[in-house]
């Protein structure tokens, strides 16, 4: 199925991404389905990278990924926008959120998630989680933004 493209849909953000693969195929699924990504510096790799290179493909479009210097300045420009934090730490789970059209979901680092400064920073309405089954620490960053975009599209019936 197609769907027109349209940058007035939920954003995706990356905190720190320190793993190439898992980057370039959010990138690929994010241009798949229309929906911008930010990615907050600086990255554990280099976007010249084999290993990223590989996976993006033809995928990435610099004009759809807003690259931010440091959280300080996403945190400043996000400053009267919804931030959706998705966390292990968190007790509701994405199934129980109603998505908005320009919700801005980040996601932690894949080796440590995000640094409770940032954590302080949303509410905690606005931290969600993806149930697993017991003793089990977390999905792939790349399967986990994958489930949380195609709930938030769909809810918003841009899917």
């Amino acid at each position: 199925m197609t769907h027109n493209l349209t940058n007035h849909g939920p954003k995706i953000a990356l905190f720190e991404p320190d793993i190439p693969q898992n980057t370039a195929a959010i990138i690929r699924t994010c241009a798949c389905l229309g929906v911008k990504l930010e990615i907050i510096e600086p990255c554990g790799f280099l976007l010249s990278d084999k290993r990223f290179k590989r996976v993006v493909m033809d995928y990435m479009s610099e004009k759809e990924i807003k690259f931010y210097q440091s959280s300080i300045d996403f945190f400043k420009y996000k400053k009267n926008e919804r931030i959706i934090l998705m966390t292990t730490k968190a007790s509701k789970s994405y199934t129980n959120f109603k998505f908005k059209k320009n919700d801005t979901i980040l996601f932690g680092r894949e080796s440590a998630g995000v640094p409770d400064s940032i954590h302080k920073l949303i509410k905690n309405e606005f931290k969600l989680k993806i149930p697993m089954k017991n003793n089990f620490r977390s999905l792939n960053l790349a399967s986990s933004v994958a489930m949380i975009l195609a709930e938030s599209l769909k809810q918003i019936k841009l899917i």
